[in-house]
């Protein structure tokens, strides 16, 4: 079972407690390394007094690019070290999905196909250095629900195969389909998720955080993404050890102007 264990700094309880947007070195979108794997962070969490950053639970995958079933594919312990860009030190692996359906032995095949979201506890010298907004769209106003077909999702990819070219990150999409019984979602955005980008949040229309790209699509739907429904992932980790587990709520207001998105990323 993954228990919260409370960091010597305490995590911010209100929006003005968290560093400015705009000189916030720490945020959703931001580069993740697990192990020599690079990742795209997805959204800001508390919990037990600690302040997280999320990223995919494949990101620290031991096995191969196509092992995508959570109760059976391997994992490095928690405990990992994981450089995330902007902070001074390495944060740590403190949640994993896949680790803990394994640890509880988790038979349900859509579970296992999609709960894949793994929390990198940050060290308490970063926390002042946070800010939960998603660049160029601002949110997430909550957790969101349910997804229907073509349904609005924004969301920020990071990867570093766009070598740099940040205009590329900002992107909208539609919901293609769900699947999983909810667990999951196949949309399209303009540019599409690549490698690199696993683990980037996805809003919807609303602003609210909804889900967490999981994987890049060759076929039957080639360029789409999976992205797997964030309100179950954080309700089976509250389950499992994290029952104080919260989105942190952006302090810039949402805006689906992707142009304006892509002109700020800049």
């Amino acid at each position: 079972m993954v228990t919260a264990v409370a960091a010597l700094a305490v995590a911010p309880g209100a929006a003005s407690a968290w560093a400015p947007a705009a000189t916030a070195s720490i945020h959703p979108g931001v580069q993740t390394v697990t192990s020599g794997g690079q990742c795209t962070a997805n959204f800001i969490f508390t919990a037990g007094g600690s302040t997280y950053i999320g990223q995919a639970a494949h990101c620290s995958s031991t096995g191969e690019a196509t092992d995508t079933d959570g109760c059976l594919s391997g994992s490095l312990p928690l405990g990992t070290q994981v450089e995330v860009t902007g902070a001074s030190r390495p944060g740590t692996l403190a949640y994993n999905s896949w680790l803990t359906m394994q640890a509880n032995g988790e038979t349900n095949a859509d579970v296992c196909a999609y709960n894949d979201l793994a929390l990198v506890k940050l060290d308490p010298a970063d926390v002042g250095k946070v800010n939960p907004s998603v660049p160029g769209f601002g949110g997430p106003t909550g957790v969101g629900g349910d997804s229907a077909a073509l349904d609005d999702v924004y969301s920020y990819g990071n990867s570093s195969l766009r070598f740099g070219v940040t205009q590329l990150s900002p992107k909208k999409g539609k919901v293609v389909q769900t699947e999983g019984n909810g667990w999951s979602r196949t949309v399209y955005t303009v540019t599409p998720g690549i490698p690199g980008d696993s683990g980037s949040g996805f809003l919807n229309g609303s602003g609210q955080a909804i889900g967490v790209l999981s994987t890049v699509a060759l076929a039957p739907l080639a360029a789409s993404n999976g992205v797997g429904d964030l309100s179950r992932e954080l309700a089976y980790a509250r389950a499992h050890g994290l029952p104080d587990l919260a989105l942190a709520n952006g302090t810039e207001p949402f805006t689906t102007n992707v142009v304006g998105a892509i002109l700020g990323a800049g």
